[in-house]
């Protein structure tokens, strides 16, 4: 799959999740998908400062777009 289609599907999923996050004045943006499969988000919002972000971060959000998308490697927050 070529990067820019696996882009346009992590915003898809992105989409999809941001409901729960906003749910709980929190968001998540994406940054970049880097060569090596790595996709980098931006916490927004309560999520951007959570103790707890971490955990949604690999639990929800990253879970949820390696189940769809394998290949995915791991997805981390920027800063």
């Amino acid at each position: 799959m070529e990067k820019q289609e696996l882009i346009k599907k992590i915003n898809n999923i992105l989409i999809q999740i941001r409901p729960y996050l906003v749910a709980d004045g929190g968001g998540v943006e994406f940054v970049d998908l880097t060569d090596d499969m790595v996709v980098l988000v931006k916490l927004t919002g309560a999520c951007g400062n959570c103790p707890h972000s971490s955990r949604t971060l690999k639990n929800g959000i990253e879970k949820t777009i390696k189940s769809i998308l394998p290949e995915i490697k791991s997805v981390e927050n920027v800063k």
